[in-house]
């Protein structure tokens, strides 16, 4: 007799009725698989950490580029959450997907198609996100903090913080060019309208600047990074959204 400890979670079809238990034990398959995503993904991310903290390093200017260690464990730990953060990273789109196909079964089918392009840009601007932030803002930011004042400090980087820092960088950004998938969200979902945004421009121009002044950032030069950004594509939320709103009258006005 053949015993099956773990079969992968069946997705529920729309409409389908399920009890609280079934619901929870398919809640608490996909949770086991977003562990054993982000697990294997830390494995894999702890194999390459070294380039990985080069290519973090390699954003310094060039006499900066040797990080400095003031602990016995300190290389270790780093090396440690560095791998957890790329772990997680490269375990992102299996969470999103064990998310989308949790909730779907509770979203009219014919929404499902619009679901799916949302994650797929979700996707594309977190990695664009990544992407500005690794070769704009961080090297932007590393060049102005490493050489203010440094005639009077003897400025040497240490690593734990400096990581610490690339990495909240990196996930600032990722988290600003989200900004489109939240505005079209909230005026698909009929929270706002697009006729508000465009009227209140000055208010959501407050607003983002505020958030861009928020996002971790001790200097002027990440902040400048992280709000511009924000003011762009907050604009163009608003015109697509508009685009958005044209395209589903006119395929009202056709059925």
């Amino acid at each position: 007799m053949r015993v099956r400890f773990w079969r992968p979670p069946r997705r529920l079809g729309h409409g389908e009725e399920a009890t609280l238990v079934e619901h929870l034990e398919e809640l608490r398959q996909r949770l086991f698989v977003c562990i054993a995503a982000v697990t294997v993904g830390w494995i894999a991310a702890f194999v390459v950490h070294g380039r990985v903290i080069h290519l973090l390093s390699a954003q310094l200017p060039p006499e900066h580029r040797k990080l400095l260690t003031l602990g016995i464990g300190e290389p270790f730990m780093t090396s440690v959450w560095v791998s957890l953060y790329l772990g997680f990273l490269l375990a992102l789109p299996v969470v999103l997907w064990q998310a989308w196909a949790f909730f779907i079964p509770a979203v009219e089918k014919s929404h499902e198609r619009m679901l799916k392009a949302f994650v797929f840009l979700a996707t594309a601007l977190m990695v664009t996100g990544v992407v500005f932030g690794y070769y704009v803002a961080l090297p932007a930011a590393a060049k102005f903090l490493t050489h203010f004042d440094s005639s009077i400090y003897n400025v040497q980087i240490q690593a734990q913080p400096y990581i610490s820092f690339a990495t909240k960088v990196l996930v600032a950004m990722a988290i600003v060019f989200e900004l489109p998938i939240f505005v079209i969200g909230l005026t698909r979902l009929g929270i706002v309208s697009t006729d508000k945004l465009r009227r209140n421009r000055r208010i959501g121009y407050f607003i983002v600047a505020c958030i861009g002044v928020a996002l971790p950032g001790v200097d002027p030069v990440t902040t400048f990074f992280e709000t511009v950004p924000l003011v762009i594509l907050y604009e163009l939320s608003i015109w697509l959204s508009v685009l958005l709103d044209r395209r589903a009258a006119t395929a009202a006005s056709l059925t």
